[in-house]
């Protein structure tokens, strides 16, 4: 697998999902990625991050709830929301920095 700073510097999107395992609305995202992945395959990579296994990850982006979905592309941080978040409009943002 490639290194996570490796992926977020490339100049395809990459949204990443931090998440834990106990997180309830983390739950209800799941089938959202999967629906956006299937869409837009191979435009978007995304990763998810356990930020109780992944807590220097967390740290560095400062995730203090989560979900928390970051967007990166070319190693910048392009957009961030914590919080659950419809396809529609996850897709809309994802949409607009391809």
């Amino acid at each position: 697998m490639s290194k996570f700073s490796d992926l977020i510097n490339g100049n395809q999107p990459v949204l990443v999902d931090f998440f834990a395992e106990w997180c309830g609305p983390c739950k209800m995202m799941a089938p959202v990625l999967t629906e956006i992945k299937a869409e837009l395959k191979d435009q978007i990579t995304i990763i998810k991050v356990d930020v109780d296994k992944n807590n220097a990850a967390a740290a560095a982006y400062s995730v203090q709830g989560v979900p928390t979905f970051i967007l990166f592309k070319n190693g910048k941080q392009l957009w961030r929301q914590s919080g659950a978040i419809t396809a529609q409009q996850l897709k809309q943002v994802i949409q607009n920095h391809l």
